[in-house]
């Protein structure tokens, strides 16, 4: 669900939405690990200034970690293509 969410949400953010992936990784059962693959140029978009923007997300993502119980770590990288 969060993983469907983020990715959702960032296509919004950057301009090219078709270059948007998440990926999930679960570590343990209280914790999970959730990367953002972007395009190059928008993964400024999607960090934000000063880090506003990731700090957004994280945000809105401690809002499943209440309802779950699962700590998430939010990262933004850019595709390897």
């Amino acid at each position: 669900m969060v993983d469907k969410f983020l990715e959702e949400f960032a296509k919004l953010l950057v301009d090219n939405p078709a270059g948007v992936r998440v990926e999930r990784s679960d570590v343990d059962g209280t914790f999970c690990e959730v990367v953002i693959y972007a395009d190059k140029i928008d993964t400024g978009k999607l960090i934000g200034k000063d880090g506003k923007m990731i700090n957004s997300l994280k945000t809105l993502i401690s809002g499943c970690k209440a309802k779950d119980g699962i700590s998430y770590r939010v990262t933004v990288k850019a595709n390897d293509e």
